[in-house]
């Protein structure tokens, strides 16, 4: 009886992530309608960073991809680096962006954008991603096929090989047989 008494449930309104607005079209674009509606599409977000080294890279070309998109919304060096510092919000990377924020004196600590990617480059990179790669395919356990599906073991073994510049041939041949499951034949 009392919970036929309580008011119809609604969802919540929905909460939108801020984000710098969807770049306009210049008008000299070659192809595109000129005017105050012709813009292009939003593009993608990055996800949010942990400090995986594995993943630095692509989070940092993924932030670039997005300012490049939306320069218009980038007006400095020190909002293009608070912004990438606001989606370093797990593990190593949050501890990164609280000690630039709270220790370092803030964004203004960088120089510019190019001191700012050189510190990034040196906090997340892997040191020698070629050697990195070199050393993940010595070992099987690191590289091998596992539980995954054949494509996708097919796919990390192929980076891996461009990674550390592997030479094609027979060691490459086997190392590849090597990580694959152990096959049984009737």
């Amino acid at each position: 009886a009392l919970l036929e008494r309580l008011p119809p449930r609604t969802a919540p309104p929905p909460v939108a992530e801020p984000s710098p607005a969807a770049p306009a079209v210049p008008a000299a674009a070659p192809g595109v309608p000129a005017g105050p509606r012709a813009q292009l599409p939003r593009p993608a977000l990055p996800d949010t960073y942990n400090g995986d080294h594995t993943s630095g890279e692509h989070f940092l070309q993924s932030c670039l991809t997005y300012i490049h998109l939306s320069r218009d919304a980038f007006d400095s060096d020190a909002l293009k680096i608070a912004w990438v510092l606001s989606y370093m919000k797990a593990r190593q990377a949050s501890t990164y962006a609280l000690h630039v924020l709270w220790h370092l004196g803030g964004v203004g600590s960088f120089t510019n954008w190019a001191a700012f990617e050189k510190d990034f480059w040196a906090e997340f990179f892997p040191i020698d991603p070629a050697k990195s790669a070199a050393l993940a395919l010595c070992n099987r356990e690191q590289y091998g096929q596992g539980k995954r599906m054949l494509d996708k073991y097919i796919d990390s073994f192929q980076a891996l090989v461009e990674q550390a510049a592997y030479p094609d041939g027979l060691q490459l041949c086997l190392t590849f047989w090597d990580g694959l499951h152990s096959v049984r034949f009737c």
